[in-house]
């Protein structure tokens, strides 16, 4: 009965996520663009982020067709359509949110130009944020639930096998894990080929268009501009979409994956344990819509009738906009609390297996709040390294007036110091969480840090549309009251965007311990030497370890290529055509986003693969023990490395807008020309930091502890040493 009403309200959550997502869409499309320039600005933007889009789907495609046909080959029959089913739902978010986002650009810069106030402009950019907040646990829970009850449920206990050997595996596991294993691949390919991207054009653009000829911030002069505007919508808007869909699917199927395990034995058990997963899901979808809508409907247009029959605005005012979203946020996390503690006592009361004495039931549930409060205290600690309000950026702004060394040795501290207290809150929660429920209980820990993920999304999402509509703004040459208000978002939306990065390796440090704790379940029966497992533990370890700098490596290598050649490119036209810095000649847009997308397309498919390949590789030639400690180096190198890399590059990057900031308020003295100067060396230090390699490597070490999950049966028999 309890299982019936836990569907039931999870599809219809799914339903309103639909509708709202419809009617937000609908909502942001009725606002006007603008003037003339605005709308081709717009245009340019939303015309080659649908074109990169295009092109890179017809690479992911066949791609995944070929993994999606080897898993039901050798693995379960069925495997593969659930893998489709992930990468298409992923896409489909993707494309939803993209849209709303190369939309709500150009309209939150026309409400900053029409309305002057923050209040309404925030709006129009949450709204345009929302569509993909919802749509992220939208189309990832109905995907999941798809896949979960056509295998039968609580109830499944059915042996698959693949279409061409006969390796008996849980049928229902494997489908689930291909299932998460879809989002992670399309996440991957749009987080490799968004990052080269937008960085690329980005890094090029501020060398050539600030440091060589004193260019202003997004000036439409720069051709390389427009392509990062461009980038902004595939890695900011397309990537993060898919990035934190995947962390959200990833993190119930380490729960049921667990579970399928530790409760084999026990039914009741086992049903409770797979069934408060969906419970956690349909709790935070429904505390994401309700948060973000009651900000969005705070901050909508009023007007009343005056005494005199006139019509009289009197929308709210806001003075700072990270209240507005912090207020989402709190009362997001506030009802996925309460909505979550109701589905425990009647998921688990009178069940021994999670706790003796009357309020045992309260286990599962003290480890979903762990991972809630973690996800807020990360964020919190992540926004005082990267936000201008406070000491480490604003330390960072005033060593930029010594120049370029002093700026990156500062922000690469910035970063170290940032990874400790991130460390900590996981680490303790993680500790916590087993101690409450063991293996089961670090997985809904992870679950619950990601179960507000609509809210964090939307946040997050409110950020590139943001930072795109103060570019429009410059570009079209509004005047400087505009570009105060969009600058005041964007600088905003960085902190946000880090935010949103911290939560997401969280969470991944949460689901891929659950992950290769479920790897090391499914085969550490077997009679082994101690000595050996050691060895190979050891070894798999730095390898693993190795394996992350080396992808971080040709992630970085891959981008500063692109961007020296966008650079040289950008440059050349300045050298032929004079008249575009003269501002009488319109800059060749298209050549340049044509060559930022053809590298980032060139550049996509080693680096998208690799996390597949590496367990493949080792796990037919070493076993499932090498396997296992590359999968521990990997992880715990890559949620420190990550860390660092979103803090510092987001510190660089709020460092080199607030000097920004105090140009326009201030005017330019020589003294802010030249800590000008070193912030930009700064922050295109920092770009490939955050938007490159730190937020792939969450995708990363999840990716391959899943692969590993659905093939270690396979490793334990077959290999060659």
């Amino acid at each position: 009965m309890i299982s019936t009403i836990v569907y039931v309200a999870t599809f219809v959550c799914i339903l309103v996520a639909f509708f709202l997502i419809r009617r937000n869409f609908v909502d942001l499309r009725q606002h006007d663009e603008g003037t003339a320039e605005m709308k081709e600005i717009a245009g340019i933007i939303r015309d080659g982020a649908s074109t990169f889009m295009r092109r890179e789907y017809r690479v992911i495609f066949p791609t995944v067709v070929f993994i999606a046909l080897l898993y039901s080959l050798f693995t379960e029959a069925f495997a593969g359509a659930a893998l489709l089913l992930g990468a298409a739902l992923s896409t489909t978010a993707v494309e939803i949110g993209m849209r709303a986002g190369t939309y709500g650009n150009v309209r939150t810069t026309n409400a900053a130009r029409t309305t002057k106030a923050l209040s309404r402009t925030m709006r129009i950019a949450l709204l345009g944020g929302s569509v993909s907040g919802f749509a992220v646990p939208a189309f990832g829970i109905l995907g999941f639930l798809i896949v979960w009850l056509l295998s039968g449920g609580t109830n499944a206990n059915v042996v698959g096998h693949g279409l061409l050997i006969s390796n008996p595996c849980n049928a229902m596991t494997m489908r689930l894990g291909c299932y998460s294993l879809g989002c992670s691949l399309v996440a991957m390919f749009n987080r490799v080929a968004g990052g080269n991207y937008t960085k690329a054009a980005d890094i090029s653009a501020d060398i050539v268009g600030k440091n060589v000829h004193n260019m202003p911030e997004d000036d439409s002069r720069m051709p390389n501009t427009i392509a990062d505007f461009i980038g902004d919508c595939v890695n900011d808007i397309a990537g993060n979409i898919s990035d934190l869909l995947e962390s959200l699917m990833a993190t119930p199927t380490a729960c049921i994956l667990i579970a399928s395990q530790v409760f084999a034995g026990n039914s009741s058990a086992m049903s409770a344990a797979c069934l408060f997963p969906i419970v956690i899901l349909a709790s935070g979808l429904f505390s994401s819509l309700v948060g973000v809508t009651s900000v969005i409907q705070m901050n909508r247009k009023r007007v009343t009738v005056g005494p005199n029959g006139e019509k009289i605005e009197v929308s709210r005012e806001i003075s700072d906009p990270s209240i507005e979203l912090d207020t989402a946020t709190y009362l997001s996390a506030g009802i996925v609390l309460v909505l979550s503690l109701i589905g425990a006592y009647y998921v688990f009361k009178g069940n021994p297996q999670f706790g003796t004495g009357e309020y045992g039931w309260l286990r599962p549930w003290f480890a979903a709040v762990l991972g809630i409060v973690s996800s807020v205290f990360v964020g919190k600690s992540t926004e005082y390294y990267t936000s201008m309000k406070y000491s480490p950026v604003r330390k960072l702004k005033s060593m930029a007036r010594d120049g370029d060394s002093f700026v990156v040795t500062e922000g690469d501290a910035i970063g170290y110091r940032s990874a400790l207290v991130p460390s900590l809150i996981i680490g303790i929660s993680m500790l916590i969480s087993y101690k409450l429920s063991g293996t089961y209980g670090i997985a809904i820990a992870g679950l619950g840090m990601l179960s507000f993920v609509g809210t964090t999304v939307s946040i997050d999402a409110f950020g590139p549309i943001a930072d795109n509509a103060g570019g429009i703004a410059e570009s079209c040459h509004l005047g400087p009251e505009i570009r105060k208000i969009t600058d005041e978002f964007d600088a905003f939306g960085s902190t946000t965007a880090a935010i949103g990065k911290g939560n997401a390796i969280g969470s991944a440090a949460f689901a891929t311990v659950s992950l290769i704790m479920s790897y090391a379940g499914g085969y550490m029966s077997r009679d082994v030497s101690l000595n050996s497992v050691i060895v190979y533990l050891v070894v798999g370890i730095i390898l693993g370890a190795a394996l992350i700098m080396f992808f971080s490596a040709l992630l970085t290598d891959n981008t500063i290529v692109a961007a020296k050649q966008l650079a040289e490119a950008g440059e050349a036209q300045f050298r032929e055509h004079p008249e575009i810095l003269e501002g009488t000649m319109k800059p060749d847009y298209n050549g340049i986003i044509e060559l930022a997308a053809g590298n980032a397309l060139k550049h996509m498919l080693l680096p998208s693969v690799l996390a597949v390949l590496t367990p493949i590789c080792f796990g037919f030639t070493f076993g499932p023990d090498l396997v296992l400690g590359i999968l521990i180096g990997s992880a715990s190198t890559a949620i420190v490395l990550a860390l660092y890399n979103g803090n510092s590059g987001g510190a660089f990057d709020n460092a080199k807008k607030a000097i920004e900031i105090a140009i326009a308020n201030n005017g330019e003295t020589p003294e802010l020309a030249q800590a000008h100067k070193a912030a930009v060396t700064g922050d295109t230090v920092g770009d490939t930091r955050k938007d490159v390699v730190g937020v792939a490597l969450d995708i990363f070490i999840k990716t391959m502890s899943t692969v590993s999950n659905t093939l270690v049966s396979i490793f334990a028999n077959y290999h060659l040493f």
